[in-house]
């Protein structure tokens, strides 16, 4: 009677994980869910499809701006078109289509540095928009050819933005 006393309190001296009603014991807990064995594991989310490209577009004030600035370049007032496109650059100063402008401004001055850094700014600004990529591009071997940098002019017109 002593051993049955005996056996009876050492079988609640057990450890949790073998006893089969606690939770902890592995053969009776489902396995958890990130488990790569687990037959219900998630499975990955989907992939985004990239963002649609993005098309940058003057502001009405910006647009008359530039149209201004334009009449005066036909008409040889290079300073007033400067003026003109400063204060459209003032209005929208991360718009690539205003730096593109300016650049082609400065092309027409004969300032080819001026006209590729405006360029090269433009190509920052018109990430995600193939047009203004393209006309930043071309921008930008204009400036580099009119400094006779020919080899650099084609690596750009080569580049995937240009196609």
């Amino acid at each position: 009677m002593a051993v049955a006393a005996v056996a009876l309190s050492l079988g609640g001296c057990r450890s949790p994980s073998t006893r089969p009603d606690l939770p902890g014991n592995p053969a009776t807990e489902p396995p958890p869910a990130n488990s790569a064995s687990s037959p219900s594991a998630t499975p990955p989310p989907p992939q985004r499809a990239p963002p649609p490209p993005r098309e940058n577009h003057l502001s009405a004030a910006t647009s008359s701006l530039v149209t201004q600035a334009r009449a005066l370049i036909a008409h040889g007032d290079l300073d007033g078109a400067s003026s003109t496109l400063d204060r459209a650059l003032r209005i929208e100063p991360n718009n690539p289509l205003l730096w593109i402008e300016r650049g082609r401004l400065r092309l027409a001055e004969n300032d080819s540095h001026q006209a590729e850094g405006c360029a090269r700014k433009a190509l920052v600004l018109a990430s995600g928009d193939h047009g203004a990529q393209a006309q930043a591009g071309r921008l930008l071997a204009d400036a580099l050819r009119a400094q006779r940098r020919n080899q650099e002019a084609s690596e750009i017109e080569a580049q995937p933005f240009m196609r």
